[in-house]
């Protein structure tokens, strides 16, 4: 592998992480506060609510991802680097699937697509880099 796209790679993949952390602090955390949900498109504090549950386990999901990517990044640096590569790159892609089918399902969401999905992009780009 070629330690210099590895690196950077890992260094993308850490920065996905931290977006999707952030959102699951939006999602999970504060998403009853009206500068949050509205952030996220809805129209009122009943909508909140009514969607709360779905955001809260979305933002859960998000978290997860994050915890893998980073995993898999810690997981680089020691003998299981193998592992570690196979983790970081099955986080970050699972990070840009979710990206895309966000896309996918409301062409309207697209900027938030790209926040969600254009680090683990650029990851993913580096981590395969690196296997050449």
């Amino acid at each position: 592998m070629n330690p210099a796209l590895l690196i950077i790679g890992s260094i993308f993949a850490v920065l996905a992480a931290l977006v999707h952390v952030m959102i699951f602090y939006f999602e999970s955390i504060v998403w009853t506060k009206p500068a949050t949900w509205k952030r996220f498109g809805l129209a009122s504090q009943a909508d909140a609510d009514t969607v709360r549950p779905m955001a809260y386990n979305q933002g859960f999901y998000n978290l997860f991802l994050a915890i893998g990517a980073v995993v898999g990044v810690i997981l680089l640096a020691t003998e299981a680097a193998e592992a570690g590569y196979a983790v970081a790159l099955f986080a970050t892609l699972s990070m840009v699937a979710a990206a895309t089918v966000l896309v996918l399902s409301n062409p309207k969401l697209a900027r938030a697509a790209l926040t969600q999905g254009a680090l683990p992009l650029v990851a993913v780009l580096f981590l395969l880099l690196a296997l050449i």
